[in-house]
Formats: C-alpha cells, sequence, structure tokens
C-alpha cells in the first residue's frame, strides 16, 4: 500500500474524507522525534502543553483553514499533553480527543460484530465518562459501510471535520471520546456514504434522549440516572400472570388530560393524576402508547425513530423513570407500546443510515409498508435483530417497564402481508411466512424471559398464525399473551345491532370461548376501535341514550366475566361520547352527567370484583375456568355462564340479558343448591340503570337444569349483565 503525503491527508481532513483520522490527528513518535497534529479551525494559534501546564511549543499553522503541526523540542516519546488555543483575545484549553486510546473493548467490538451485545446499550450512543482520567462523551454508532462517521454538535459548530471517529475493524462500529462533552449538549452524526455522499445528518440510533419536536438532535444523556426505591415491585413480581387478575388501563398520554391552556402534561403531573385515577379505578396496569421517540405527534408513536429514548414530548428520561417508580409505589404495573415492525423514512432516521439499507431491505417488496409509508427492519441481519433485542431489555431493565406490548406483529411474520401477488418475495421454502421476523421474535422473546425477571411481552397479532403465547420449546413464538382481536371484532358487531336482530348474530358473542384457551388471550378494547370514523364506544351502541348507556354498560359486564385479560382504552370507562382525538384532552366534564360518572363507577366495581373473585381471573387462559350453563339461549339475546377458579375458589355464575326487556321469573341452571347472592348487576341504579334486580337472597332448588345439579328462578334486568355468588362464602 502507498504511504499517504502529509499534504494528502491534511486536505483529506480539511475536506471531511479521511476515514481514519487517528493515523494522522494527535500525537505521532518516529525517528526519535514528536510530531502534534491538529485541525483547530476555531484557532488563531496553538500551543501544546504538558499536564502540568507548561507550554511546550507552538504548533505552526501549516493550512489557512486552521491545520496545525509541529515537532516537539525535547520530546522522543509519547507523553500527556494539553492545547492551549488563542483566537484574538479568547484562549482556552482543550485535551485533544485524537491522543487517547479506544473506549470499546475488544470483546465489546466482537460481539458488536456478531449481533450477540444483547446490552448494546451499555456501548453504543453517547454516555458520560471518565476516560483516562478526563471527562467527557464516548460516542459509539454502527454504519459499517461508511467511509467516514464524525459527531457533529453545539460543541463543535456541526462541523463534520472536527471530529471524526476511530473506525472498530470488521464490526462496522465507530467510536470517539470527546473530553468535555457534557450532558445535555445536543449532537448527530455526520456520515459520508459508501459512495462518497454526505447523508442527511443522523440522530444516534441509540440515544437516551431527543430534542423536542420538531427538533431532530439527540441529547447527551446517558443512561437513566435515577435512584431506584421498587426493588420490592420489581423482585415481588409473578413468574406467571395467567392465573393473576390484569385490567389494563390504555391511554395516549399527549390526550389523556391536559393542563391549564390545553398545555401537555409533563412525566411528573401525569403520574401524581395517574396513580390517584388508577387507584381509584382499580386497574391493575397501565399501557402507555409508544413512548420511543417519533417524529409525527399524529403517528402516536407508531413511528419511533428513538427506540432507547422515551419522548422528550413530556420529559427527560429520568423524570419517565421516576414516574415509572412511584406507579409501582402504588401497585400498578406499567406497559408500553413498543414496535419492531416498521420504522419511518424520515431523512435524520435509520432510512439508509451509511448510504446503504442497512437497518432496512433493499428490496421494497420486503423492506416496506405500503399501508403505513414506512420501512421494515431487516430482521434476518444479526445487526439490526440485536439492535432491537436489546432496545427491549433496555425498556425492561433499566427503564423497569414490566410488559411490552409488540405491536402489528402480524404484519412482521407474513411476507404477503397486506401485499398483492407480486409484490413479495416467497421465504426458501416458498411459503409466506417472514422466517427471519419469527426467529426475531423469539429470540426476543428469551431474551426477555431471560433478562428480566418477571417481565411480560404482549403481541398484538390479529391472524390465527399458531402458539403465538405458546413457550417456544413448544414451537410457540414465547408471547406470554396475545390481543384478542377476534373476539373484540365479533361482539362488537353483535352489540352493534338493534336487540331486536340480535338472535341472528347469536354466534358473535359465543364464537369466541371456541378458541378462548388457544391462547393466552387479553380482551382489547383499544385506541383502534374509536378513531378512523368508528366513533366511540358509547357511539357503537344501538337505541335511545338509555339504551346506549345499559348496552355499554352490559357489554362492559360480558367482558369482565368473560375468561381473558382485560384492556380498556381511556375514555371507554365513562362513556366519552366523541371519537378519540389525539390533539384534545378526554372530555372529562362529562362525568358531572350521572349516566356517565355511572359507567364509570361500574368499571371500578368490576375491575374490585374481578380482583377479589379468583374465580373470574385463576383460569383466565384454562378451559376448566369456564362452563356455559345455556349459550344457545338467542331468542331472548341471553348468555349464562360459570367462571371456575383454582380447587377450592368459589364459582361466580354470569348471566347477560341483551334484550331490552325485564325476564321475569327466568330460570336457570347454577352448579349448586342454596342461597346465592347478585353481587354486582349493571343495571343497578348507582351506574344509571332501571334499579331492576335481585336485591334479595335466591334460592336454589335441588332440581337440577341446564346440566346443572341446581336451579334458580330470578330476574334479568334489561340490557344488563348480572354476577351471581353463593352465599356460603360471601362475607
Amino acid at each position: 500500500m502507498i504511504a499517504r503525503s502529509f499534504d494528502d491527508q491534511m486536505e483529506s481532513i480539511l475536506r471531511g474524507r479521511h476515514g481514519d483520522p487517528f493515523s494522522f490527528l494527535g500525537l505521532f513518535e518516529a525517528d526519535k522525534t514528536v510530531t502534534v497534529n491538529v485541525f483547530a479551525p476555531d484557532a488563531g494559534e496553538v500551543w501544546v502543553t504538558d499536564a502540568k501546564g507548561r507550554t511546550l511549543a507552538q504548533l505552526e499553522k501549516v493550512h489557512a483553514e486552521g491545520f496545525f503541526s509541529s515537532v516537539i523540542p525535547g520530546k522522543k516519546k509519547r507523553f500527556d499533553y494539553r492545547l492551549r488555543m488563542q483566537a484574538g483575545e479568547h484562549e482556552w484549553v482543550r485535551d485533544d480527543p485524537y491522543r487517547f486510546g479506544p473506549v470499546l473493548g475488544e470483546l465489546d467490538e466482537y460481539l458488536l460484530g456478531e449481533g450477540r451485545h444483547e446490552e448494546l446499550y451499555t456501548k453504543l450512543g453517547a454516555h458520560l465518562v471518565q476516560h483516562e482520567g478526563v471527562a467527557g462523551t464516548s460516542f459509539a454508532v454502527w454504519a459499517p459501510n461508511a467511509r467516514r462517521v464524525s459527531v457533529v454538535g453545539n460543541f463543535n459548530a456541526w462541523d463534520g471535520r472536527r471530529h471524526p471517529m476511530r473506525r472498530r475493524g470488521a464490526s462496522g462500529v465507530w467510536e470517539l471520546f470527546v473530553p468535555d462533552v457534557s450532558r445535555g449538549d445536543s449532537y448527530k452524526y455526520e456520515i459520508l456514504g459508501v459512495h462518497g455522499h454526505l447523508q442527511p445528518l443522523k440522530s444516534d440510533p441509540v440515544g437516551f434522549r431527543a430534542e423536542q419536536s420538531p427538533g431532530t438532535a439527540s441529547i447527551v444523556e446517558g443512561r437513566v440516572r435515577h435512584t431506584w426505591t421498587d426493588d420490592g415491585w420489581i423482585s415481588g413480581r409473578p413468574q406467571d400472570l395467567r392465573d393473576k387478575p390484569v385490567s389494563i388501563y390504555e391511554v395516549h398520554p399527549g390526550s389523556w388530560r391536559r393542563g391549564d391552556g390545553d398545555t401537555i402534561l409533563d412525566y411528573a403531573t401525569m403520574g401524581d393524576l395517574l396513580i390517584d385515577y388508577m387507584t381509584e379505578m382499580g386497574f391493575t396496569h397501565i399501557e402507555f402508547l409508544p413512548l420511543s421517540e417519533h417524529p409525527f405527534t399524529g403517528s402516536w408513536g407508531y413511528q419511533p425513530i428513538g427506540m432507547y429514548a422515551p419522548t422528550s414530548r413530556f420529559g427527560t428520561p429520568e423524570q419517565f423513570a421516576q414516574m415509572v417508580d412511584r406507579l409501582h409505589g402504588a401497585n400498578i404495573g406499567v406497559i408500553v407500546d413498543w414496535v419492531p415492525a416498521h420504522f419511518p423514512s424520515d431523512a435524520h432516521g435509520l432510512a439508509q443510515f451509511d448510504g446503504t439499507a442497512l437497518y432496512e431491505h433493499a428490496d421494497p417488496r420486503q423492506g416496506f409498508h405500503k399501508d403505513w409509508n414506512t420501512l421494515i427492519y431487516n430482521f434476518g441481519r444479526r445487526e439490526v435483530a440485536n439492535f432491537l433485542r436489546s432496545s427491549a431489555i433496555y425498556w425492561l431493565k433499566d427503564l423497569h417497564v414490566d410488559a411490552l406490548r409488540v405491536d402489528a406483529v402480524a404484519s412482521m411474520l407474513y411476507l404477503d402481508y397486506s401485499r398483492d401477488d407480486g409484490e413479495w418475495i416467497p421465504n426458501a421454502y416458498g411459503g409466506r411466512e417472514n422466517l427471519d421476523a419469527i426467529d426475531f421474535l423469539r429470540g426476543t422473546n428469551a431474551q426477555v424471559e431471560l433478562a428480566a425477571t418477571g417481565a411480560a411481552t404482549i403481541a398484538e397479532e390479529s391472524t390465527a398464525f399458531p402458539g403465538v403465547s405458546r413457550p417456544i420449546e413448544e414451537g410457540g413464538l414465547g408471547f406470554n399473551f396475545k390481543w384478542n382481536m377476534g373476539w373484540m371484532h365479533d361482539t362488537l358487531q353483535y352489540m352493534a345491532e338493534e336487540p331486536i336482530n340480535r338472535k341472528y348474530h347469536h354466534d358473535k358473542m359465543t364464537f369466541g370461548l371456541v378458541y378462548a384457551f388457544s391462547e393466552n388471550f387479553v380482551l382489547p378494547l383499544s385506541h383502534d376501535e374509536v378513531v378512523h370514523g368508528k366513533g366511540s364506544m358509547l357511539g357503537k351502541m344501538p337505541g335511545d341514550r338509555w339504551q346506549q348507556f345499559a348496552n355499554l354498560r352490559a357489554y362492559y359486564g360480558f367482558m369482565w366475566a368473560h375468561p381473558g385479560k382485560k384492556l380498556l382504552f381511556m375514555g371507554g370507562e365513562f362513556g366519552q361520547e366523541r371519537e378519540w382525538n389525539h390533539d384534545r384532552s378526554l372530555d372529562w366534564h362529562l362525568l358531572d352527567d350521572p349516566a356517565h360518572d355511572g359507567v364509570r363507577r361500574l368499571i371500578a366495581d368490576l375491575n374490585a370484583l374481578y380482583r377479589g373473585e379468583g374465580a373470574l381471573h385463576e383460569r383466565d387462559c384454562d378451559p376448566a375456568g369456564f362452563q356455559w350453563i345455556d349459550g344457545g339461549n338467542k331468542d331472548d339475546n341471553v348468555f349464562s355462564f360459570i367462571r371456575y377458579g383454582h380447587d377450592g375458589t368459589d364459582p361466580v355464575v354470569a348471566i347477560c340479558n341483551m334484550a331490552p326487556v325485564v325476564r321475569e321469573e327466568y330460570d336457570t341452571g347454577v352448579p349448586s343448591s342454596g342461597v346465592w347472592q347478585e353481587v354486582l348487576n349493571t343495571d343497578a341504579a348507582a351506574y344509571g340503570g332501571s334499579g331492576t334486580g335481585n336485591p334479595a337472597p335466591l334460592h336454589a332448588s335441588d332440581e337440577g337444569m341446564h346440566g346443572q345439579p341446581a336451579r334458580i328462578s330470578l330476574t334479568l334486568p334489561p340490557l344488563a349483565t348480572i354476577f351471581l355468588k353463593g352465599t356460603s362464602s360471601l362475607p
């Protein structure tokens, strides 16, 4: 290889083309002399000093653009030096980044190159460190096809010539320690792509904090510094939630509540209000729509760019951590939506990161989602899979989140998802399954189980792909739970029918029990059901105003009685009337109306009943936990069934009358004779109902019915769900 001349290398630095700056900048020993080369366009004069500040030599300015170089008199080998600079009347001292050795070790380089650094966020990104006795920030980024990578920011006038980075061998990682760069400084990466063209400035893929929109720079933050107080919560998390009550309140933090002047709440204020409200309402978990940093507010977070950065819209990562800690202190679990299915093509993001399709597929038949106008990760590339897996671990370990709800899993599983013939490429066996994505999901779930004890993953998966929530060793994907989208669609379709027509759609309410235990299900009434012209939950219900509220209450009663964990999007718990708008607060003033407040009271009481009665949650995922009493009474629009818990837990009977008529002396089978009590009635006056029901104890005879050993006669209120329990265990 022909050695490059001094002038050639200097010109390469000045033009931002040098890909190996440590071979030319800094201090060099040769022929018993020491030379220092410095590029400092902001300086008029530069001196080299020793560690004690004694001046050793003034460097010669060998180029008008600010390149300085000289032999240091009296020095024959490497020594610890500083740079004293002057421009006009201003003088300052700084450390030369090019006098420091690497920050990353050889093992880090190896693991990063192999795609097996499961906590790569401990090395990539911007980290506040003491390196070789000097305070500063270490930067590291993966850009294997780049010719040159520089860190630019407010500390170097965003000039990519000043801080070109060191390439770490075949791993494709570039790193640089920059002294004196501190927390709060903004930065990006300037990348000279594989074809010699400068890329748009890129934010840090492993940045821990970002500028508030519309800014797009990363901010030096380091890993979260919070002193956690939730050790008891984390260590006490159950290994298996299937037999535990899980009632999830899904929240879009920007529109749940607003402050004075319609201001967006910060994490601290939001946390205070959520703790009080969640405690009052009895939900076990809160689920936030994606909090990963995202450029477009209208995406609700589902087009993320900063997979390691809690969005700055609501505060700093530290403030987010404080909120999580306080929620745990109030015995509230925290779930966040996590989006590895796709990413936006914004210029400052991951698209064409180093001038190539690095994170995405190059072929749009594999790498582009036309539904969302977004790019698809190349899950088969080990470094990309590692990047995403590590993001999941970061949210669970460093930010103490309890579960990740993985968005759009169906779009990951199928190569032909939302594609016409000729628009997709089959897998190696000619099939439509995305084998790389399947391996990635299994690998992520396996790593979560190893790295974050008691943490869970939940799949939003809308097809019949088998074994989504089955263990990996049994051939499943390894998720803990799966959203039951079929149940949601079918039951909402039934509820939208006028009661006179419901008998023709009776199976919409019963079909879900055919497959209710094929997966570990969450029953979701999510944000997706109250946007894009779908109206509100209340607005889906037929009839006059009274009937709409009664239908909604009856439906919620059916949902809370049905096997499966529960999820309700904000506003649904008090009967929000208008469709959700992410730019507005929920209509909390509606709670002044007794009908709306009645729905809220009902949800709180349903949560209390669900948590308090083992029969309603202990066998949510076990077919032994459910038995029909009468699932075929379509002419009366009545559904009746029994929920069972573990051995020794008393059963609960649920009866749903989805007709707007009172049914007196309605006979039904029950699992035992004796005295039964109505423990919840969605038609109670306290909820805004008619008050029809069974306030007095009910006596079940030994005469069997519906295959049950006993029979009971009761009153079914109109458009209502009632819960019955034997009095042997009542207080």
